[in-house]
């Protein structure tokens, strides 16, 4: 009986990523004004805090699953564990850095935009792996 091991979920933590910079930039590209032109630079200071909390969150998955990380970041339990702290450490240091505790209609969409990039990424995978 082979124990199983521990792999860094590169693949996984990527796609978090990559769906944290669409959610970004088209948090961007909706609040854009002049006091807010649409930049790089505007859109990494938008982007690092839910990178943070991301990696907070799997870290956290990380020393609590028995599971491979593999795994565990295509389960539902596991992208609950990454999403939720990935929302919650990115609005903390919004409010943090902005000295204000966040609209709950920005804290709303925050939520459910990357949740629909995050756990939808996991979906079209899972959805596309069934087919084969």
């Amino acid at each position: 009986m082979s124990t199983p091991t521990r792999h860094t979920p590169a693949r996984p933590i990527i796609f978090d990523a990559i769906a944290l910079a669409v959610f970004a930039l088209l948090a961007r590209i909706a609040h854009q004004s002049a006091d807010m032109p649409l930049s790089f630079v505007g859109w990494l200071s938008t982007l690092w805090p839910f990178l943070i909390g991301l990696g907070f969150g799997w870290l956290l998955l990380s020393r609590a699953t028995a599971l491979t990380m593999v795994s565990g970041a295509r389960n539902g339990r596991g992208a609950a564990i990454v999403w939720l702290c990935t929302v919650i450490v990115g609005l903390v240091i919004w409010a943090l850095r902005n000295g204000a505790v966040p609209h709950w209609s920005f804290v709303l969409v925050a939520s459910a935009t990357s949740a629909l990039f995050m756990f939808g990424w996991r979906a079209a995978f899972a959805l596309a792996g069934s087919r084969k």
